[in-house]
C-alpha cells in the first residue's frame, strides 16, 4: 500500500505502530540482556581493548551520496573512521567519491543492488542479483555488504563474494524482518560447496531513522545508555547513520535530524572511553576474526 500513501502519512502510521511495539518489547529493547553472552573461547578485541566501535553509513539516495564527504570530514576531524554502503543501481555512485573515501582510510561497500525490497523475494531473484552484486564488489574492490531494510537470509548471502555481512542486529523489533540474532558479538557463517564462509557483524545501536525520525528523540541518550551496557560486557557497538537523514545546519525536519546528535555521541565515546575502544572498519573486524588465531568463531 506504500505507493498510495503520502510520505507524511507513512511516517505517522509508522510512529503510531512503533510506540505500541515499544511497550510490547520493553524487556528486550533497546537492551536484550541475553545478548551479552560471550562466544565460546572468546579471546577479546585487539590490544586488549574493552570494546569495539564500528561506524557505518547506508546511503539510500543520491542526496545522501552528496553528503558523504562532509560526514567523513566531521568523523575524521574527531578522530574516527567509518564505512559507506552504496546502492549502485538506484543512483549514480561517483568513482571520485569512492576513491576519496578509501584514500582517507575509510571503507566502501554495497547496500543491495536496487533497494526495492525484492532481493530475498525468491531464490531466483536473489541469485540473479547476486551475480551483479559480485561484479560491483569486484569493480569497487569491496568485501562487505548490507541488505536494504536489513532483510536477510544468511544461507543465501553465502553466494556473495564477501568477507563480511552487516544485515542483522542484536535486537530491533521495529524492522520488517525483526528476528534479532541475540548477540553483541560478531559470529561466523560457514561456507558451502567450496565457497568460503563470512563474518556476520550485527548492528547493536538503533538506527538513526528509528530514533530521530520515528521516535523523534531529541538527543542520543538511548545510544549512550546502550553503549555503556555494551562496554560493561565487552561487546561491539555498531551503529548505522544514513547521510540522507543528517542535517548539517543542525535543523530538525520531517526526515532530517541535526548532525549534533551524532557528534554528541562521538564526543561522548571519545571523552568517556578514550583508549578503551577499537574503532575498526568492518573489513578489519573480518580480517581479525579470519586469522589463524581467531577461528574460534567458526564453530
Amino acid at each position: 500500500m506504500k505507493p498510495f500513501i503520502s510520505r507524511r502519512n507513512q511516517l505517522f502510521i509508522r510512529r503510531k505502530l512503533l510506540f505500541v511495539q515499544k511497550d510490547l518489547y520493553k524487556n528486550s529493547w533497546p537492551i536484550n540482556p541475553g545478548s551479552k553472552k560471550e562466544p565460546a573461547n572468546w579471546i577479546g578485541w585487539p590490544d586488549k581493548k574493552k570494546f569495539a566501535l564500528i561506524l557505518t553509513h547506508d546511503v539510500e539516495w543520491r542526496a545522501g551520496h552528496d553528503k558523504c564527504a562532509q560526514l567523513l570530514k566531521i568523523e575524521k576531524e574527531l578522530g574516527f573512521k567509518s564505512s559507506f554502503y552504496f546502492v549502485p543501481k538506484r543512483y549514480k555512485v561517483d568513482k571520485e567519491l569512492r576513491d576519496h573515501i578509501v584514500s582517507e582510510g575509510f571503507e566502501v561497500g554495497l547496500h543491495g543492488l536496487y533497494h526495492d525490497g525484492k532481493l530475498f523475494q525468491s531464490k531466483k531473484i536473489f541469485m540473479e542479483r547476486a551475480a551483479k552484486i559480485n561484479e560491483y564488489l569486484k569493480e569497487w574492490n569491496s568485501v562487505g555488504f548490507r541488505s536494504p531494510a536489513v532483510h536477510h537470509n544468511l544461507e543465501w548471502i553465502r553466494e556473495l563474494d564477501v568477507k563480511y555481512d552487516l544485515s542483522t542486529f542484536d535486537t530491533d523489533p521495529f524492522q520488517p524482518q525483526a528476528d534479532g540474532v541475540g548477540t553483541i558479538f560478531p559470529f561466523w557463517v560457514n561456507g558451502k560447496n567450496e565457497r568460503p564462509g563470512y563474518l556476520e557483524i550485527p548492528y547493536t545501536l538503533d538506527q538513526d531513522f528509528t530514533l530521530f525520525i520515528l521516535m523523534e528523540e531529541k538527543s542520543p541518550e538511548i545510544w549512550m545508555r546502550k553503549l555503556d551496557w555494551i562496554v560493561e560486557n565487552g561487546g561491539m557497538a555498531l551503529v548505522i547513520i544514513h547521510p540522507d537523514y543528517v542535517n548539517f545546519e543542525n535543523i530538525t525536519t520531517q526526515e532530517e535530524f541535526p548532525v549534533k546528535h551524532y557528534t554528541d555521541f562521538l564526543n561522548y565515546v571519545k571523552t568517556k572511553y578514550e583508549g578503551k575502544y577499537w574503532n575498526a572498519l568492518p573489513r578489519e573486524v573480518a580480517e581479525y576474526f579470519s586469522s589463524e588465531t581467531n577461528k574460534i568463531l567458526k564453530s
